[in-house]
């Protein structure tokens, strides 16, 4: 059983809280480029981990991160003018560069000392990988660079990042991304349009993946790592033979999915908390041999949730309308009635509302994985009170691995068997 006290500690995100903490120690993916896409540019509003920001490129291209609101009478600098290298407050002047110094106040004397004393809160910020990324830490301990995860290390050809607001806590995603119990059920198909059935175009698209319709009851073994944890799914292929999705989990929320072929596209989530009730959800592809416009499977409109473009990144389809449900496409099309697994996965973790109550849970054998990723969390609590550090955010080489789906002989232990299919290079 998972206590209320356990589930406090595992979902408050906010300032001062045990597990905003642990997160404030890794970098953060923020933005995506477009946001904030040339020098100059109007500033725009962030939140993350409950705190209010404003992002702005300043006249040299570099990126700020600042307390949104000025430290003299409390305006929103997002209405604040972007020019000449600080973002200036336009109620009495005053400007700030992107490390948060005072760099005129135009309505104080010229050799007023308050240019010196007055610091305005801000975050570091890189550009890596295809995000924007912001450091909200101990500046003693802050890591050298964001995680290395493969897409990355790729050219920006090699991989496509997109985002999109889910209105639910962080670890719902998460739990939903390292689940792999629910594939073959919720993302399911009744009746595809060309007469075959939903076992019959699996294994027509890749012989693994009608295991995932024919085993629906996956036994979980999972293994700790340096970087998070190894979850493997065992399904029955054969007398002889097991099939393995091999989903990585790496700390502090990021997960990737087992492809459909080793060369790829590769799949993979960022959770990163809004605040305690609302999630960026960042989604990435990438191939690591080829550019992903050689994957003509791979069509970013069809697996991409569309979204508002008002700069919420909400879905067009979200709780208001039902997520677009059709209740004659669930009668005979597929399980949800809702179209494209991301909408899918969004509306079942927003429907459990914004945070789940885990102490009224009944889980099962297939949720052993979610155990042992909120064992973990909370392990990173107890590390960061008892030694001061996070030590595995202090390795960003060691994000460096892949998911896989492979099948094994009986007998055989998964993490070896799929070792070389894991590794990057």
């Amino acid at each position: 059983m998972f206590t209320a006290e356990e589930n406090e500690q595992l979902v408050r995100v906010g300032p001062g809280s045990a597990m905003g903490k642990v997160l404030r120690r890794y970098w953060i993916p923020a933005l995506l480029p477009e946001e904030l896409p040339e020098a100059d540019c109007p500033p725009i509003r962030v939140r993350l981990l409950g705190e209010d920001l404003v992002a702005f490129r300043d006249t040299d291209g570099r990126i700020g991160f600042l307390d949104r609101w000025c430290p003299h009478r409390r305006v929103d600098l997002f209405f604040g003018r972007n020019e000449e290298c600080g973002l200036r407050c336009v109620y009495h002047g005053w400007k700030f560069d992107v490390a948060g110094n005072v760099v005129d106040m135009p309505a104080e004397p010229p050799k007023s000392p308050m240019r010196d004393e007055v610091k305005i809160r801000s975050y570091p910020s890189m550009e890596w990988g295809g995000l924007i990324w912001i450091y909200m830490g101990d500046p003693a301990y802050q890591p050298p660079r964001p995680p290395e995860l493969e897409w990355g290390l790729l050219p920006a050809s090699h991989r496509n990042i997109q985002k999109r607001l889910q209105e639910n806590n962080y670890a719902q995603g998460v739990e939903g991304g390292i689940d792999s119990s629910h594939v073959g059920i919720l993302h399911s198909l009744l009746s595809p349009p060309d007469g075959r059935t939903f076992r019959e175009r699996q294994v027509a698209i890749d012989p693994r993946l009608s295991f995932l319709a024919k085993d629906t009851s996956p036994k979980f073994f999972v293994r700790p790592t340096d970087y998070g944890m190894l979850i493997g799914a065992r399904r029955k292929a054969s007398e002889e033979h097991f099939y393995w999705r091999i989903t990585q989990f790496l700390a502090p929320f990021y997960t990737i999915i087992a492809p459909r072929s080793p060369e790829g596209p590769f799949a993979g989530h960022a959770w990163v908390p809004i605040d305690d009730n609302n999630t960026w959800t960042f989604t990435m592809y990438w191939a690591p041999g080829k550019p992903l416009s050689e994957f003509p499977d791979l069509d970013a409109a069809k697996v991409n949730v569309p979204v508002i473009p008002d700069g919420s990144y909400r879905p067009v389809l979200n709780s208001s309308n039902n997520y677009g449900i059709d209740r004659q496409m669930q009668r005979n099309k597929n399980s949800t009635g809702i179209i494209g697994i991301g909408l899918q996965d969004s509306a079942i973790q927003e429907t459990m509302g914004t945070i789940v109550d885990r102490s009224r849970e009944m889980l099962g054998s297939g949720d052993a994985a979610i155990v042992s990723w909120r064992k973990l969390m909370l392990r990173l609590i107890d590390e960061l009170e008892s030694t001061g550090d996070i030590a595995q955010a202090q390795k960003p080489e060691i994000y460096r691995v892949r998911s896989a789906g492979i099948v094994l002989p009986r007998g055989v232990d998964f993490a070896e068997g799929a070792k070389d299919m894991m590794t990057v290079a």
